[in-house]
């Protein structure tokens, strides 16, 4: 683990252990959104990408701390993992969702994710391959930063909270003037 980005990883897994609690209680305080028969699958596949994106920058950022343990080997398995659930996820989205401006935006943040975890695999092996990884786990440390913005904004689509978006006060914009 290169020294510089000790600290680093040391706040990151903080704060993934922190906001992976804030979720459960978001998703506890309003069950239905996930649990109710007529929960819509999108909001599942939701908190589910923010879990595992959470649990992504957690697990990687927690065995960066420990010594000896080379960080590639984990970045390499919560990749996989991670392509694992992201599949079956647009799957899902697939057999089970209307199409539609929020199918899309779905698909699109689970096409994010397959990306990242792809990036991470790749670092993962170079983290692994190289003597002097520093690049690698520099990269590492990018997708973490990558994942929590992932999941914070999964996380603020699940609870509800307003978007706001160019595309659409444009759209509204125009409706008016007709």
């Amino acid at each position: 683990m290169p020294d510089p980005l000790h600290d680093f990883f040391l706040a990151a897994a903080g704060a993934a252990g922190a906001l992976i609690g804030l979720l459960f209680v978001a998703i506890s305080v309003a069950p239905e959104r996930l649990l109710g028969d007529d929960a819509p699958q999108a909001n599942r596949i939701r908190a589910l990408s923010a879990l595992t994106a959470f649990t992504n920058a957690l697990s990687v950022s927690l065995f960066a701390l420990i010594e000896g343990i080379d960080v590639g080997w984990t970045a390499v398995v919560v990749a996989l993992i991670g392509l694992h659930f992201v599949l079956g996820s647009l799957l899902s989205l697939l057999n089970r969702t209307r199409r539609g401006p929020g199918a899309l935006r779905d698909g699109t943040f689970l096409v994010g994710l397959v990306v990242v975890f792809l990036l991470q695999l790749y670092f993962g092996v170079r983290t692994i391959a190289d003597d002097q990884p520093v690049d690698a786990v520099r990269g590492l440390a990018v997708l973490v930063v990558v994942c929590f913005l992932i999941a914070i904004s999964r996380s603020w689509e699940l609870i509800g909270g307003p978007s706001v978006s160019l595309r659409g006060e444009l759209v509204t914009l125009l409706r008016r003037r007709r």
